[in-house]
């Protein structure tokens, strides 16, 4: 199933500071850090922790947060299911990238380990 217009274009208008709060919830309520989350921010955009906090409070969409982000080369081995979508097959670029981030986010919740989370080749 493939995002609508509406659904890319709402994507891009969602804050970044609105959002990343409710990932600390999900993962801080299974036993996992924010630390651990920041860990894995940096690992797909190259944000270090400084860096996230400045798009917090600069307010920035996640149009603007992943246009100045540095992807991970190896985010394309992020794959599966996420909010109802199959994200190798979601086609706006955008909305790949903030899903990606939904099922890094989704996997440090359940448990994965970091090394498993932070793909390598």
């Amino acid at each position: 199933m493939e995002p609508t217009k509406e659904h890319h274009d709402k994507m891009a208008k969602m804050t970044f500071a609105k959002v990343y709060p409710l990932y600390v919830t999900k993962i801080q309520n299974k036993g996992r850090t924010v630390e651990e989350l920041n860990q894995v921010i940096k690992w797909l955009t190259s944000f270090d922790e400084k860096k996230i906090k400045e798009m917090i409070k600069e307010n920035v969409t996640f149009e603007t947060f992943f246009a100045k982000a540095k992807l991970n080369e190896h985010a394309s081995l992020i794959k599966g299911m996420i909010c109802g979508y199959r994200i190798e097959d979601i086609e706006n670029p955008l909305t790949r990238k903030v899903r990606y981030l939904d099922k890094l986010v989704d996997e440090l919740a359940k448990g994965k380990s970091l090394e498993k989370i932070l793909r390598s080749p």
